[in-house]
């Protein structure tokens, strides 16, 4: 138990058989060092009474103080219950005070995970994700093969890991939300509306792919898979039996992979999409009945696994985080057993250093390395603010995002061994077979799957594994959306399952125009502008923030408070220096290489790309419009404004004392 005076910080600490580090963290939130003493937690620099061992039923009455002022104190209980724990806070009056009458008092509960495994497991879900499958093999095959794996490697420990540490360390610390953790800065506040926004964005069409997952997976359950063959209600005349389609015939310089007139391609673009029925972005026409369905089961699947908190979407990850890695397993076992299945794999193996001077491997291997591990969302943050106060989030770090890179790794010889065995089936390349995106998972694949025997079984393993993949990484998305909301907004907090459910109301009406004849372009203009040169912003934003504006020595000293050891000085360099080096330049490239948004041949209109600037932009300026928001509404001086908004609130008394850490030089120059 802690004592905390509201106006002093002068605490009473009560000794209980609570484990030590629980009582480290009553009074984390204070930034105070603690050392111990007798066995007991003593907070230093302040008047402080320790009491010997009781038990909560005979708890000691306190000795008097006739020279210490009574003040209002806050009460903070951690609690144990079935292997879950909470932390209350209530603010217990003193008795000559009316300030806070009796049945005032506010209380707050945090859940953690019930168990580790639950926070690896949501954090590898939300990190492994479709990319991983449809994007990651392709730019190791086009950029060099194996050559390309030495700057997604560097990428990966010079930044990617930094960022992920220090992500989960700022979330786990604190116990906030990607909103009112920056009340660390709070002026940086405003970067965590940007990333709930961008996670809101993501979500709008994330599900929409979920949803042809699923339609595929239902498309599945028949004797013969309906991309098999010519002569469907939705197929064109110009509809072509793959056996025709070889070297020969695609001679005129158009590769396999982008042939449209194969029955898995019309009936991806034709029988999904009804994309044949669309003139372009302007004319849409209505959603889907088929795919708006598929939406709705997509949509209550987000709902009953978040509604409550991470006591529910703990559980779901048992089985979306897993199943990913059996299925590729299984594709594997069977994709390496077909003819052309290892010059796929040598394919995607080859080394060629030369291309390593070409700019465009590095830019991909960092714009790869970003995006694969999900740091910047407000998701590692969010589930990182529900570990116990002393998990060791370092150890997390290396484990998550080391396995997340190694499942890209892998997946490239599933994909590849199937698209060797496409290009010997075909007798093409396997340049004219390989692509990336929805044509790698949603025509190229289930086209070789159709061919193999027992089809149908290896169709619906597929895309239930895409089902999975993006369930639990959708789930993410839309929990730090709602963690950070309602961390911000109490009365959200109080109605957790309505704001949930009004969170995924508002996702799925939205998604309804990815799912109209004209959808796939809405959809595209999303992907391109929603979370593109938006995120890498608000990474870059939070990165100076807490390395440069909060400090670096101060965030090391917070984590040795949670884990008993400060990082070492390679991490709070990259922090300090490489990280923001590094997210600069991909700013910065994404901005320099940015071209017209394009969907296959069909070039969008001028308007169309204002809109998506004006979506990427509406995150975006939360970040200058906050700040000036909080410099006009704090009280003082110029100087004091400055202050308050760049000091943490538990230090705001030392504005007013004239002591302040960031106008010293020793606070920039501090590692």
């Amino acid at each position: 138990l802690a004592w905390r005076s509201i106006a002093w910080k002068e605490l009473v600490f009560l000794h209980h058989q609570y484990e030590l580090p629980y009582k480290h963290h009553l009074c984390q939130h204070l930034g105070l060092y603690q050392r111990e003493a007798g066995g007991l937690y003593v907070a230093e620099k302040m008047n402080t009474q320790v009491l010997p061992d009781h038990k909560l039923s005979s708890v000691a009455p306190l000795k008097a103080y006739n020279n210490v002022e009574k003040r209002e104190v806050e009460l903070i209980l951690v609690k144990d219950h079935n292997g879950v724990q909470y932390t209350s806070s209530s603010i217990i009056p003193s008795s000559s005070s009316n300030a806070c009458p009796p049945g005032s008092s506010e209380d707050e509960e945090r859940e953690t995970w019930g168990r580790k495994i639950d926070f690896l497991l949501s954090v590898i879900g939300f990190a492994v994700d479709l990319a991983n499958v449809w994007r990651f093999p392709y730019l190791c095959y086009k950029n060099g093969g194996g050559a390309f794996l030495i700057p997604y490697i560097l990428f990966l420990v010079i930044a990617g890991m930094p960022l992920f540490y220090m992500e989960l360390a700022l979330g786990q610390y604190n116990r906030e939300g990607a909103a009112t953790v920056w009340k660390i800065c709070p002026i940086f506040k405003g970067v965590g509306y940007t990333v709930i926004i961008i996670a809101l964005y993501v979500g709008f069409y994330y599900n929409v792919i979920i949803a042809w997952s699923l339609y595929y997976l239902f498309s599945s359950f028949t004797s013969e898979l309906p991309w098999l063959k010519c002569g469907n209600s939705w197929n064109s005349v110009n509809c072509t039996d793959p056996k025709l389609l070889n070297g020969s015939f695609l001679g005129n310089g158009t590769s396999y992979s982008k042939c449209k007139f194969t029955p898995a391609a019309e009936f991806y673009e034709r029988g999904v999409l009804n994309l044949h029925e669309s003139k372009g972005i302007q004319d849409l026409g209505l959603p889907r009945w088929q795919l708006t369905l598929c939406l709705v089961v997509v949509v209550f699947i987000l709902y009953f696994s978040l509604w409550k908190g991470v006591k529910s979407s703990g559980k779901v990850v048992y089985i979306t985080a897993t199943m990913p890695y059996v299925v590729l397993f299984v594709l594997l076992i069977r994709g390496i057993t077909l003819p052309g299945a290892m010059d796929g794999i040598r394919a995607y193996l080859h080394i060629d250093f030369n291309q390593l001077n070409n700019p465009t491997v590095w830019i991909d291997a960092a714009t790869q390395i970003f995006y694969s591990l999900g740091a910047g969302f407000g998701v590692l943050i969010a589930f990182a603010s529900y570990n116990k106060f002393d998990n060791n989030c370092y150890r997390d770090a290396l484990l998550t995002s080391t396995v997340n890179c190694v499942t890209s790794f892998f997946s490239g010889f599933a994909i590849f061994s199937v698209l060797g065995y496409m290009a010997y089936k075909h007798g093409v390349k396997i340049e004219d077979v390989a692509t990336e995106g929805a044509g790698l998972v949603f025509i190229i694949y289930p086209e070789a799957i159709s061919t193999l025997p027992g089809s149908t079984f290896w169709a619906i393993v597929f895309f239930i594994m895409l089902l999975t993949l993006g369930i639990d990484s959708s789930m993410g998305g839309m929990e730090a959306v709602i963690t950070g909301l309602t961390d911000d907004f109490k009365i959200l907090k109080r109605n957790r399952k309505l704001f949930t459910f009004a969170t995924a109301f508002g996702t799925f009406l939205v998604a309804l125009l990815c799912i109209t004849n004209g959808g796939i372009y809405v959809l595209t203009l999303l992907d391109t502008y929603a979370a593109g040169t938006s995120i890498l912003f608000g990474v870059l934003i939070e990165a100076i923030g807490v390395s440069w504006f909060y400090g670096v020595d101060r965030f090391s000293e917070d984590i040795e408070r949670m884990m008993g050891f400060k990082p070492g000085l390679y991490w709070r360099l990259c922090w300090k220096f490489v990280s923001p080096a590094f997210l600069l330049f991909v700013v910065v490239a994404s901005i320099v290489t940015s071209t017209g948004v394009r969907y296959d041949d069909y070039i969008f209109p001028r308007w169309s790309n204002v809109v998506g600037w004006a979506i990427a932009m509406s995150s975006m300026l939360f970040v200058p419009f906050y700040a000036i928001y909080k410099f006009i509404t704090v009280p003082g001086t110029l100087k004091e404004k400055i202050a308050y908004c760049i000091t943490p609130e538990h230090e705001h008394h030392l504005v007013a004392e004239g002591n302040v850490r960031q106008f010293k030089l020793k606070h920039w120059l501090a590692i």
